[in-house]
């Protein structure tokens, strides 16, 4: 799966309630996950690692979605680098 295809699957599952949420409601819940990949971050706890990474760039996308931008374009053009992505 590459990052459209993540974007597009949290969107399936997600834009409608994020939608109704808005914007900066859904930005405060991607804030709290944050939070709680810090507290991972300090335990260094490999599950807990993974699970919070994972919750926040499910979040980012969903806020991606809401604000209609393609985060991997947007990735590759602040990013760019050689070869296909």
């Amino acid at each position: 799966m590459d990052i459209r295809e993540a974007q597009e699957h949290i969107k399936r599952l997600y834009y409608e309630r994020d939608s109704a949420r808005g914007v900066f409601a859904t930005f405060t819940w991607f804030t709290e996950e944050v939070g709680e990949l810090a507290e991972a971050l300090l335990h260094m706890d490999r599950g807990m690692l993974e699970e919070e990474l994972a919750d926040v760039f499910a979040w980012l996308l969903s806020i991606a979605n809401l604000v209609n931008v393609d985060l991997e374009e947007a990735f590759k053009k602040k990013y760019p680098g050689h070869g296909s992505f």
